[in-house]
C-alpha cells in the first residue's frame, strides 16, 4: 500500500503522523523501549496536542530481535495470532546505554537507538550495519477513514529480497508490490494461495511481520532503498532474524513458527490421481493401477478427486454409490497392492449435503453478523463454511473423516481454504480480517492432527493448497492450478522456490499441468521435473495423466524417472530429515546453498534438491537448456561426466535426461549419488 507521492509529498487524502523526536528511553534487563514524539521539542509548549509512537525491542532467542510499534496501547488484543513459540528463552540478551545511544544485544544481532534527538534505530550484526529504520520510516497514516501503521527497513546496495509465500511472479521480489492475502487465483497472476509475511534477503537475515491478516509490502518499489510493510491497525509487530546466512535465518524463523513434520517415506513415491472432472469408477481405477504396474511403474498413493462424492453435495464425506457401490471392498483391493489411498476434501458444506442441516442447527458453520448461516453460490450452491474456531465444530468435522480412515483412507487432499469471507461472525468472536489467511491454518491443523492421532507420528501427511505462517508444520503442500504449457511449468518452479524460502520443507505440483492437456513433449519434460521434486503427483483437470495416453515413449520416460527417484530415496529421506530438523526445504533455491555466488541470486529455472544435487528442468520443446554450475567439482549423475564450475552451459537433452549434477564435495555420505555400476540405459526399456 502506498502513502507517499515521491519523496516529498503524501498521496491526496492521506494524513500522517511520524515519530520525529525521541523523548524517552527506557533500558530494562531484557528490553529496550523508546518513545517518539511527532515534532521537535523546542520548549514546553511543544508537548501540547501531540502524538507518540513507542518501539519496544526484546529478544526471544539468540540472534533474533522483536520490534513492537504501538500507537494507543490501550486497544484490546486482536485475535487470532500466529501460533508462535513465545516461550523461547534467550540467555544471550543484554542491554545498555551511554550518553549517545542505547542498545539491546541478542547474540551477534544488536539494535542501536540514539538516546535523544531524531527518531531512528539500526540493526547490526557483529558490529556491522545490517538494516534499519531511518527517519520517517515508521509512520501512522489515515487514508479513506482507515488507520494504518507502516515500517520501512533499509536495503544495502545490490541487496535482493525473497520469499513472502508461494509467488509465481519474479523470484527476486525487488520492485514488487505484494499483499499478503490468500486468493484462489491460479499460478499465472500476482495472487497466491500461500501468503507468508516473511522475507529473506541476500544479506542473510529475515523479517517476519507478526500479523495474520493483510500485510501490504512495497519491496524496493514505493521507496527503492527500503522494504516497506504496513497493516491496518494502530500497532505493528515484527521480528528480525539475524542469520548470518539465509539457512541460519530459516532455522531461526522455523524455531519460532514451527518446523515441518516428518512425513512417511511412502509419500515420497508416485501419486496417481483420477483427475478432476474425468469419469471413473472402481473398474477404471483398478485397470489403470494394473496397467501402471504392468509397465513397471509402481504407484505409492492413489488419489480420488472430487467426484468420489455425489455432485452438488460437496462435502458430504459419503461415497457416490452409483459408481462405488462397495467402497470398503474397493479400498481393500487397492491397498492389497501396497498402495495408500488419498481422497479429496474441502472445508465447505454445500446446501444439498446431508451435513448442512446438522452443521447449521448445531452452530458449526460461519454466521453472518445478523446471525444466519453464511452462504454463497460459489463452487457449490448455497455452500457454507465450517467454523474451525468452534472446538465442537472441529471435532464434528474430524469425526466425519474418522469414518473414512476406518474404511482404509490414509490421507486427505485438503483443497481450498483461500476465499474466506470477512463479513462473517466467528464462534470465538475473532477478527474476520485477521482470520482470512489464518483459516487455512486451523483447517489443515484439524485434519493433520486427526491423522497423527489415528495413524501415529511420522505417518500423517496431507496434500494441501492454501497456507499461512506456521502451516509448514502440516505438510505436504502443492502448487495449485497451473496450466499445460512450458511458461506455466517455469512459473510453478518459481512458486516452489519462493515457498521453500518461507520454511516449507516439502512441495509438489501437478505433473503436466492441471488446466488443459500437455503435448507429449511437455508431459515428458515435466515428468523429470516432477519426479525430482520432494513429492510427485500425476493429476489434471479434464483429462487424466496416465503416460500411455500421450505416447509410448512417455511410459518409458515415467518408468525411468520413477526408478531414478526410487534409487535416490536414501538421499531424499536424509534431506527430509534436514527439513524437519532445520526448516530447510528439500527443493532449494540456488542462493540458499551458494549464498556467496552473485550469479545464484537471480536463478529461478534450476534448483538444488537437497545440498548435493543440482537439477535444471528443460523448459523448451527443442530440448535446449541453459544453466549455471557454481564453483566446485560436479559429476553428471546419469552420464558420469565430470566438470568444474563456475560457469554457464548450454546443452541439448533427450527426454531421458536433463542437467542433473552432483557436487562431489558434498555427496560423500550417499552411495546412491556416486555409484558407477548403475546401468541407467537399461531403465529405459526394462
Amino acid at each position: 500500500m502506498k502513502f507517499n507521492w515521491g519523496h516529498w509529498h503524501l498521496l491526496p487524502g492521506t494524513a500522517a503522523v511520524f515519530p520525529v523526536a525521541i523523548v524517552d528511553v527506557q533500558v530494562e534487563p531484557d528490553a529496550l523501549i523508546i518513545t517518539g514524539y511527532d515534532r521537535p521539542i523546542q520548549g514546553r509548549w511543544s508537548y501540547l496536542d501531540g502524538a507518540t509512537i513507542t518501539a519496544r525491542f526484546s529478544a526471544p532467542m539468540p540472534d533474533v530481535i522483536r520490534v513492537q510499534l504501538t500507537h494507543f496501547k490501550g486497544r484490546r488484543e486482536r485475535k487470532p495470532a500466529f501460533d508462535l513459540n513465545y516461550s523461547l528463552a534467550n540467555p544471550a540478551v543484554s542491554t545498555g546505554r551511554d550518553e549517545q545511544r542505547a542498545w539491546l544485544n541478542s547474540g551477534s544481532l544488536s539494535v542501536i537507538v540514539p538516546t535523544q534527538n531524531e527518531w531512528r534505530f539500526s540493526f547490526e550484526r557483529d558490529g556491522q550495519p545490517l538494516t534499519g529504520s531511518e527517519p520517517r520510516a515508521v509512520g501512522l497514516f489515515r487514508q479513506n477513514d482507515r488507520t494504518y501503521i507502516r515500517e520501512q527497513l533499509s536495503l544495502q546496495v545490490g541487496e535482493t529480497v525473497y520469499g513472502l509465500g508461494e509467488r509465481f511472479g519474479p523470484f527476486v521480489k525487488n520492485g514488487q508490490s505484494i499483499d499478503i492475502w490468500n486468493n484462489d487465483g491460479g499460478t499465472d497472476s500476482e495472487y497466491a494461495y500461500k501468503n507468508i509475511p516473511f522475507y529473506l534477503t541476500s544479506q542473510g537475515y529475515g523479517v517476519l511481520v507478526n500479523h495474520p491478516g493483510r500485510v501490504s509490502y512495497e519491496v524496493a518499489s514505493h521507496h527503492v532503498q527500503r522494504v516497506q510493510f504496513s497493516v491496518e491497525d494502530h500497532s505493528l509487530d515484527y521480528y528480525v532474524f539475524g542469520g548470518p546466512t539465509m539457512k541460519d535465518a530459516l532455522e531461526q524463523y522455523t524455531a519460532l513458527s514451527g518446523r515441518p513434520a516428518l512425513v512417511p517415506e511412502w509419500s515420497l513415491g508416485l501419486w496417481l490421481s483420477t483427475s478432476f472432472t474425468t469419469n471413473y469408477n472402481e473398474q477404471d481405477i483398478l485397470a489403470n493401477i494394473d496397467r501402471m504396474e504392468q509397465a513397471g511403474i509402481p504407484i505409492s498413493v492413489f488419489h480420488f478427486d472430487c467426484f468420489w462424492m455425489k455432485e452438488l453435495t460437496w462435502c458430504s464425506f459419503l461415497w457416490d454409490k452409483r459408481y462405488f457401490p462397495d467402497p470398503e471392498g474397493m479400498l481393500r483391493r487397492i491397498k492389497s497392492k501396497g498402495i495408500k489411498v488419498c481422497v479429496w476434501i474441502n472445508p465447505y458444506i454445500a446446501e444439498a449435503s446431508p451435513l448442512f442441516d446438522e452443521g447449521s442447527a448445531e452452530g458449526y458453520l460461519l454466521h453472518t453478523p445478523e446471525g444466519d448461516s453464511y452462504q454463497v453460490d460459489h463452487w457449490q450452491p448455497g455452500m457454507a463454511f465450517v467454523d474451525f474456531t468452534n472446538p465442537r465444530a472441529r471435532a464434528w468435522y474430524a469425526d466425519k473423516l474418522k469414518a473414512l480412515i476406518s474404511m482404509g483412507v490414509d490421507t486427505f487432499k485438503t483443497d481450498f481454504g483461500e476465499r474466506i469471507p470477512t463479513r462473517v461472525r466467528y464462534f470465538d468472536e475473532t477478527d474476520p480480517e485477521r482470520m482470512h489467511n489464518y483459516y487455512t491454518y486451523l483447517y489443515n491443523q484439524t485434519v493433520f492432527e486427526l491423522l497423527r492421532e489415528k495413524k501415529g507420528a511420522g505417518e500423517a501427511v496431507l496434500f494441501a493448497r492454501s497456507a499461512t505462517t506456521g502451516s509448514q508444520k502440516y505438510p505436504v503442500h502443492w502448487g495449485g492450478d497451473n496450466s499445460s504449457t512450458y511458461p506455466s511449468m517455469a512459473e510453478t518452479l518459481r512458486g516452489g522456490l519462493s515457498l521453500g524460502l518461507g520454511g516449507f520443507g516439502y512441495w509438489s505440483h501437478d505433473i503436466g499441468g492441471f488446466i488443459g492437456t500437455a503435448q507429449p513433449g511437455l508431459y515428458k519434460r515435466w515428468i523429470a521435473f516432477g519426479l525430482l521434486s520432494s513429492h510427485s503427483r500425476l493429476h489434471g483437470n479434464e483429462s487424466v495423466r496416465m503416460p500411455w495416453l500421450f505416447d509410448d515413449e512417455a511410459v518409458e520416460v515415467l518408468r525411468f524417472f520413477n526408478r531414478l527417484k526410487t534409487h535416490l530415496m536414501p538421499y531424499l529421506v536424509d534431506v527430509m530429515h534436514e527439513a524437519h530438523e532445520h526448516g530447510w526445504p528439500m527443493l532449494r533455491a540456488m542462493i540458499l546453498e551458494f549464498p556467496d555466488d552473485p550469479a545464484c541470486r537471480y536463478l529461478d529455472t534450476q534448483y538444488m534438491l537437497g545440498p548435493a544435487v543440482l537439477v535444471a528442468p528443460v523448459f523448451s520443446a527443442d530440448g535446449m537448456v541453459s544453466y549455471y554450475l557454481p564453483e566446485g567439482e560436479w559429476r553428471h549423475l546419469l552420464t558420469g561426466e565430470i566438470t568444474r564450475g563456475a560457469g554457464w552451459r548450454r546443452e541439448k537433452y533427450d527426454y531421458f535426461s536433463l542437467p542433473l549434477w552432483v557436487n562431489t564435495a558434498r555427496s560423500a555420505p550417499w552411495d546412491c549419488l556416486h555409484e558407477k555400476s548403475l546401468d541407467f540405459q537399461a531403465w529405459k526399456t526394462t
